[in-house]
């Protein structure tokens, strides 16, 4: 079929095209003017990714999710904020209201589900393209319930979304609350065993006296050392005063009485010997010295022994000193394990008493924070724009309708003529014959109620057109 062909169809089946035009273009616009007008209200809100949080002090996630804005998207078309709109209205007390739930769900489920679920369904939830800002819409018959249903959406949504964020704060509150109890109970424990400890020990300050001890400790450790070698010295001259050597020892050559002493036997030494040799052995003034030469030797003696016997004296005082030095240094050393071992137990006591009030101070800094963000009324999201009752109705669309209408009508038209055409199919011209009888065109015969005017310049026209004009096919 080609061009020609489609404008002789669409000629010939005009009226029937007409017809179906005409009724789709006419039951379009009834329709339209009979469907009830309904209003579409708009509110939006902006969801904030820069504002901080006032208790935690931080930013929110900065750089919006879409996972975000579909969240809350979802949230907003949930049942829970549909059930806060419906107790915000108080839309249960209404008789008229309960009449309708009765008579559509005879009494079946609650009144807050059935009305929940009718505003769901003429309630539009679009986010934008570009940006944090989500838009909810309520079509209704009333332009003022519309917008009173669009505003009263994003109130009970910001109430959700308020609520959603405390309820975990509570519940992490009361949590806390309890982990607080136990954890002062813990730390009175373990201040009571600390107190208890240092009450039965005698303990004030452990450190400072048990820095005492030990300087007292380092102190006898000397004492004793340098007794030690005191007495080693003393018992090596006791030894010496002993054996054979005693008139070498230092304490006897450095005392005056003995130099004296041997001053005078080396003079009587001397004098006897003069009087040996000029008197001779028998002479009663040698003898005399002899005599006097034995007792200054005797005398001699007697002082050496006493030095010896005071050197015995000395090494067994020191001795007794380093016996009592030692015996105090062993009592100073087990008091300062002692006193160590005390300050290791209270050590350990007071270290439990540090973690204790560690683990308190920080369940308390939690419940504090986890208190404060119970009590919030603020989140992330605000309102940017409030519904107003709209003025046009959002439906019907006359304008919109009828383009559709005249543009299926005419679609519709042309499918209904070339359907009949098919069923009924007729000549429309030469080519229709040409096709059906697979044969040439010879000539073409005027219509007979053809304009006489016109009549010879037609016919001429015709047969140069379509005199054997084709008959090049038949010497073909």
């Amino acid at each position: 079929m080609n061009f020609v062909q489609f404008l002789a169809i669409l000629r010939a089946r005009y009226k029937v095209s007409l017809g179906v035009f005409s009724t789709i273009v006419l039951v379009a616009l009834v329709v339209s003017l009979l469907l009830p007008k309904s209003y579409t209200a708009s509110a939006s809100v902006v969801i904030d990714s820069s504002k901080p949080d006032p208790l935690a002090g931080v930013l929110y996630p900065g750089g919006m999710n879409p996972s975000v804005i579909a969240t809350q998207i979802d949230v907003i078309q949930s049942d829970r904020v549909a059930f806060k709109v419906v107790r915000n209205l108080k839309l249960t007390e209404n008789p008229q209201v309960r009449e309708q739930w009765l008579a559509a769900t005879k009494g079946q489920g609650s009144i807050e589900q059935w009305m929940g679920t009718v505003f769901q369904r003429s309630l539009d939830v679009k986010p934008s393209r570009e940006s944090n800002v989500v838009t909810v819409s309520y079509k209704s018959a009333d332009p003022k319930f519309a917008a009173g249903l669009a505003n009263a959406f994003v109130q009970a949504y910001l109430e959700t979304n308020v609520e959603m964020r405390v309820e975990p704060a509570r519940l992490y509150s009361s949590f806390f609350d309890q982990r607080a109890k136990e954890a002062r109970d813990q730390l009175e424990k373990a201040q009571s065993r600390l107190s208890e400890f240092q009450r039965e020990k005698g303990i004030i300050a452990t450190d400072e006296r048990l820095d005492v001890e030990n300087s007292r400790l380092n102190e006898l450790s000397s004492q004793y050392v340098a007794l030690q070698s005191v007495a080693s010295d003393s018992v090596s001259r006791q030894a010496a005063a002993r054996g054979t050597g005693a008139d070498r020892m230092q304490e006897v050559l450095n005392n005056p009485l003995i130099s004296g002493l041997k001053a005078d036997q080396a003079r009587l030494d001397a004098r006897l010997q003069e009087l040996t040799a000029r008197l001779g052995d028998k002479n009663p003034q040698v003898i005399e010295a002899q005599a006097n030469l034995a007792e200054l030797k005797a005398r001699i003696e007697s002082e050496t022994a006493k030095i010896g016997s005071s050197l015995g004296i000395a090494n067994n005082i020191n001795q007794q000193r380093v016996g009592e030095t030692k015996a105090q240094l062993d009592a100073q050393r087990a008091k300062v394990l002692q006193m160590k071992a005390v300050r290791d137990e209270g050590a350990v006591l007071f270290r439990d008493v540090e973690n204790a009030q560690r683990t308190y101070d920080q369940i308390m800094a939690r419940l504090n924070q986890s208190t404060m963000e119970s009590l919030a009324t603020q989140s992330n999201v605000s309102v940017l724009s409030q519904a107003i009752a709209p003025i046009d109705p959002a439906s019907p669309r006359i304008t919109l309708n009828m383009a559709i209408a005249v543009f299926v009508g005419t679609l519709l038209a042309v499918a209904v003529a070339i359907a009949m055409e098919m069923m009924d199919r007729r000549v429309r011209g030469a080519e229709d014959v040409a096709q059906a009888v697979a044969l040439p065109i010879i000539g073409v015969l005027p219509s007979p109620d053809a304009r006489r005017i016109f009549r010879k310049a037609t016919t001429a026209n015709l047969m140069q057109q379509r005199l054997l004009g084709q008959s090049a096919g038949k010497g073909a």
